[in-house]
């Protein structure tokens, strides 16, 4: 969602802000906007549209002050506009606030602070916090702060600067990501780690109802009783080149081709043939596994379409019933959870609101919870009962794809582990299999090399308002994912369907010309697949099939058909998934769309 980046230092603070900025763009914006504290005033400026807009509003304020707060804002609570970009100001012009998250009970606040006299000037539910913060300001910021954030119900991540006190950034988080950077000529606050990490690879992980003071001399770091805490520091070990394109002409583009080596990082040390799976912080017994009547996958977006594998891999392997539900959707309808049931909790980030919110109803009511997640720290991380990370590295186009991957092979890994302790597999289908899995980033080589069909394939569909993608077992759940790649970026409608299905009513839209595309990589439903295929072709469909090497006979109900190298059909996922997204990228590419920062989607969904 929003990026929030402050400082407090010794050297400028506007050309920090902003390039802090630039390094959060992948979460998402439509406005922007810096206050600084100058010579006992704020300096405010702020624009819509993108961070080259305010970077050439700045060049006209020339603030010289070591003491600010800046935000990239994706709106929620009223439209894209320089009024209702942050920072937000009180009345007097004294104090600035930036916020991440949603206030949930601002309508009352409004109400509240609107009979106090205080008068608004936006449609946003943060301009409610500068004004709050003003009505407890009695010479302590800080104070001032907590006195505020015990009147609000929601999400937030929250930077405060006050001309009172010029030299202290105040800030609070609670379910919404908040990091401190640590230099000696100043101190930083942001929402992710890339936003500071050209200056220091030094970090705080702040907690829910963690506040923070940063001076240029120094961090306190505050609980909302009052007292100080002490923090280890975070030593971040990846450098600031994973941020960076790298000679690629785009974000996804560089994930796309990074994905044999982070399926090769995600698998190291956990698969090695002869020896036990080993899962990092997983710390289930055999018992305790014999013991799960049910596991339940919970998650949002391509992580709930890597949950959809998993649920087919634990189930064919393991034989344990699974169920993999949206996380918006979980805590709502009163889910079945006891101290025999296992929730396994995928988000790439880690501070994923909906994601976060099924996670403590699961601890709530006696489950087992593991995590699988990208961002060490991050807030589902630390509460899970058990982790496993995913080794992707920075993932910074809003349209994941080396995520995706990485989720799968935790999937597949904690299918085979759970597998051996069941005993539903023997050591030797278990160590065949490992080999399949441990042969795949080769394999995703040999699909990647497959680029340019890729493009040309893009160019001849671009133009397309609607297409279908269908499958069948695992391949369903990767059209799943197919589709939303290329809505994400291209904005073309793409639906995904059980090929099964077409039948019951999908196939009533299927017109000449209009464009599907069949997955076709499992031996045992290949034959129904090709049946499916001939359905749509019959009615006018064009049909671009995918399908592994020597299985040829596809080509008789094909328009045009894309080889993939063989793998285990129970792999094939992590193969078939790579010219989607090449497919997806090419077209957006093609329709001139801003392919790593699509449209109303922010990378991080840190509010309900």
């Amino acid at each position: 969602m929003c990026g929030i980046v402050g400082f407090s230092g010794k050297r400028e603070a506007t050309p920090l802000l902003v390039e802090g900025l630039k390094k959060l763009e992948y979460r998402g914006y439509d406005s922007a906007g810096v206050a600084v504290l100058d010579n006992g005033k704020i300096d405010l400026t702020k624009v819509k549209g993108r961070l080259a807009n305010l970077e050439e509003e700045l060049k006209k304020t020339q603030s010289k002050g070591q003491v600010g707060i800046g935000h990239t804002r994706w709106a929620t609570h009223g439209e894209p506009s320089i009024v209702n970009a942050h920072p937000h100001l009180n009345e007097k012009k004294t104090i600035a606030v930036v916020h991440n998250g949603i206030i949930e009970n601002y309508m009352e606040l409004r109400k509240w602070l609107g009979e106090k006299g205080y008068k608004f000037v936006s449609e946003t539910d943060t301009e409610v916090v500068p004004h709050l913060v003003d009505y407890y300001y009695e010479g302590n910021l800080l104070e001032a702060v907590m006195k505020a954030a015990k009147r609000l119900r929601g999400s937030y991540a929250l930077g405060v600067i006050c001309t009172e006190e010029p030299d202290k950034v105040v800030a609070v988080r609670k379910d919404s990501p908040l990091i401190v950077g640590l230099k000696e000529d100043g101190n930083f606050v942001a929402s992710d780690i890339p936003a500071v990490l050209s200056e220091t690879r030094e970090v705080y992980l702040l907690e829910d109802n963690e506040f923070v003071v940063l001076t240029a001399d120094g961090v306190e770091i505050i609980s909302e009783d009052g007292k100080k805490i002490e923090k280890e520091i975070y030593h971040v070990t990846w450098n600031a080149d994973a941020a960076e394109k790298n000679g690629y002409d785009h974000f996804m583009l560089k994930e796309i081709f990074e994905q044999p080596k982070v399926t090769k990082d995600t698998m190291t040390s956990r698969i090695m043939l002869g020896e036990d799976i080993k899962l990092d912080k997983i710390n289930l017994t055999k018992e305790q596994i014999e013991n799960i009547q049910k596991v339940y996958i919970v998650a949002c977006g391509t992580a709930y379409h890597a949950g959809l594998v998993g649920k087919y891999a634990i189930e064919k392997l393991a034989r344990i019933p699974v169920e993999v539900d949206i996380a918006s959707e979980f805590r709502y309808r009163n889910p079945i959870i006891n101290d025999k049931t296992l929730v396994i909790i995928v988000s790439q980030s880690g501070e994923t609101a909906d994601t976060l919110a099924a996670l403590r109803l699961a601890k709530s009511r006696g489950a087992r919870v593991i995590a699988v997640t990208n961002v060490v720290g991050s807030t589902i991380s630390r509460e899970a009962h058990d982790i496993l990370y995913t080794w992707a590295g920075p993932e910074i186009a809003v349209a994941s794809t080396k995520a995706y991957t990485t989720q799968l092979i935790a999937m597949y890994i904690i299918a085979l582990h759970f597998a051996k302790n069941m005993g539903t597999l023997s050591a030797e289908e278990i160590e065949a299999l490992k080999k399949d899995l441990l042969a795949i980033p080769e394999k995703e080589t040999e699909v990647l090399e497959k680029k340019e069909e890729m493009e040309a394939l893009a160019k001849k569909i671009y133009k397309e308002d609607d297409m279908f993608y269908l499958g069948r077992g695992f391949d369903q759940a990767v059209a799943m994912e197919g589709s939303l790649k290329l809505k994400e970026i291209s904005y073309i409608h793409s639906e995904a369907y059980a090929a099964g299905e077409l039948k019951h009513g999908p196939i009533a839209l299927i017109e000449k010309g209009t464009v599907v595309i069949a997955l076709a990589t499992q031996e045992e439903l290949f034959e129904k697949m090709v049946s499916n295929i001939k359905e749509v072709k019959t009615r006018g469909a064009r049909v671009i099939s995918f399908a592994f090497e020597g299985n040829t006979d596809i080509e008789n109900t094909s328009d045009e058909v894309v080889y993939l190298p063989k793998v285990n059909p129970l792999f094939a996922p992590l193969v078939s998934i790579l010219p989607l997204q090449l497919l997806s990228y090419y077209i957006s590419i093609a329709k001139g769309c801003d392919v790593d920062k699509p449209r109303n989607l922010a990378k991080s969904v840190t509010v309900e």
